[in-house]
């Protein structure tokens, strides 16, 4: 598993555990090489800022930007985020 991830002094938590329209920044993705690169394919790097626009069952649905992408419960608990 591959940790990447900016040094800032606020405690990250999974982003399954945010709040609704709060802006967060992603602090570390705790993926393996493969999801990964498809998190930051879709533009979820480390330092990007996303809010969750709605919660559908156990996934989310989340902005960055313009943009909205739609994470499974195990991707969203595998990025760590901080507020932003």
């Amino acid at each position: 598993m591959r940790v990447v991830h900016a040094d800032d002094g606020a405690k990250p938590f999974p982003l399954s555990m945010a709040g609704e329209d709060v802006l967060m920044r992603i602090h570390a993705l705790r993926a393996g090489r493969g999801l990964a690169r498809r998190l930051t394919d879709l533009g979820l790097n480390v330092g990007s800022e996303i809010r969750i626009v709605r919660r559908q069952g156990a996934g989310l649905l989340v902005a960055r930007g313009e943009s909205r992408i739609a994470l499974g419960a195990g991707m969203a608990a595998k990025i760590l985020v901080i507020p932003a």
